[in-house]
């Protein structure tokens, strides 16, 4: 695996930490900022929003520019954007920071993939995306729990500051180690890219990727309130409960990473249906301290578990264009990101409990897996067809009769 891999995924550990550190900061913000918890859930939508439209947006905008400096102008970016949620003096500043943090975070992840992707062969697409998303995985083991930590220590502002000084880490990483990548000989169209949208496996990929992402996102955004109000566990516990998520969430990168690329369907329908046990025995057990904090470790390792493969997938199915297949998927993942946390605090608002944001996980995880099974079935199916196809292109296959008649 080349080193620009690595660095990348370093790169992808500060915009991690930022996309995802919300989920131990909502309580002071909600109180700093006089809004509701639910509303405050809304930043990490807000974040999800801006992926959702900057992945696509971005891609398109620089599809012919340099590859190493559209990354080290994004990264730029979203540091600054840091800075700006650092010292927004209300909330309107702040979630117009998250917005413009999520759009550089989504152009870097876009662009990144197809850099990632470009440096490996096909065989290697889905450890070099483990390595990536390993990057985040890392974010939450390390960076959200300290997150939670700096925000119940130092005040929420101290964590942004934090990941401020980490996205300038990772700018000197990328400057001095990611090598240039010449763009094609011939240059890309949008317009040619923008036909992948037309196949039913490039739509199935993104709706399975939002709706396995949004299901466990639906509960872990609302998971703090949910160990201190339901399993009744002291605030102390919640940046600890945040690390073993993100120690899961290395696992199942790992897991995932090592077994996608030979049984890609395989892992797909295997993760997705252990988020959806786990996210139900979440919404059973929440009450219980033990049950919560081991189901969160495994909802860590289900879901990552998943991720490279939903990355691999859409690779493969629009290869065709692979900076809007990185793109889209990045776009698909925040979909569910962004849908997850909004229909948790619907479920909040509606006084159904912090435990129930589980059960409503677990219902989109479902719509997930169900929607994978089609996709496995138009796989095979078009498998089946190109292989007649194909045997019956050969002369020797050809029946004397069948030759007769042409």
């Amino acid at each position: 695996m080349p080193l620009a891999v690595y660095i990348l995924g370093l790169s992808v550990f500060a915009l991690g930490t930022s996309e995802f550190m919300l989920s131990g900061l909502l309580q002071p913000i909600a109180d700093d900022m006089n809004v509701s918890i639910p509303r405050a859930g809304l930043l990490i939508s807000a974040f999800a929003i801006g992926m959702v439209v900057g992945a696509p947006l971005l891609a398109g905008a620089t599809l012919r520019l340099p590859r190493k400096t559209t990354l080290i102008a994004l990264i730029s970016v979203f540091g600054l954007g840091q800075v700006a949620g650092a010292l927004a003096p209300n909330y309107a500043v702040l979630f117009a920071s998250r917005v413009v943090s999520a759009l550089a975070c989504a152009g870097f992840w876009a662009v990144g993939a197809a850099v990632a992707i470009a440096m490996v062969p096909v065989g290697a697409r889905a450890k070099a995306m483990a390595v990536m998303i390993g990057g985040l995985s890392i974010a939450n083991v390390l960076g959200v729990p300290a997150g939670a930590f700096l925000g119940e220590h130092l005040g929420w502002r101290s964590a942004f500051w934090a990941v401020a000084l980490a996205s300038a880490i990772a700018l000197v990483g990328v400057i001095t180690r990611i090598p240039h990548i010449p763009l094609p000989e011939t240059k890309p169209v949008l317009r040619r890219e923008l036909v992948i949208y037309r196949d039913r496996q490039v739509l199935l990929s993104i709706l399975v990727t939002a709706l396995a992402a949004g299901g466990v996102f639906c509960a872990f955004s609302y998971l703090a309130p949910l160990l201190t109000d339901v399993s009744g566990l002291d605030a102390g516990w919640v940046s600890g409960v945040l690390a073993l998520f993100g120690v899961g969430a290395l696992v199942g990168t790992y897991i995932g990473g090592r077994v996608a690329d030979a049984h890609l369907f395989g892992v797909l329908l295997s993760g997705i249906t252990a988020s959806t046990v786990f996210l139900a025995g979440l919404a059973l057990l929440a009450s219980s301290p033990v049950a919560t904090i081991t189901l969160t470790f495994l909802l860590g390792v289900s879901c990552f578990y998943t991720a490279p493969a939903l990355n691999a997938r859409m690779f493969n199915v629009a290869g065709a264009a692979p900076t809007l297949a990185g793109a889209t998927t990045t776009a698909a993942f925040n979909l569910g990101n962004t849908g997850g946390p909004w229909l948790g605090g619907t479920v909040i608002d509606a006084d159904l409990g912090f435990a129930a944001t589980a059960w409503a996980g677990a219902a989109m995880t479902v719509a997930a897996l169900g929607t994978a099974v089609v996709a496995l079935r138009l796989h095979r199916r078009t498998s089946t067809s190109h292989i007649v196809a194909a045997s019956a292109s050969r002369p020797e296959d050809r029946t004397p009769s069948a030759s007769a008649s042409r």
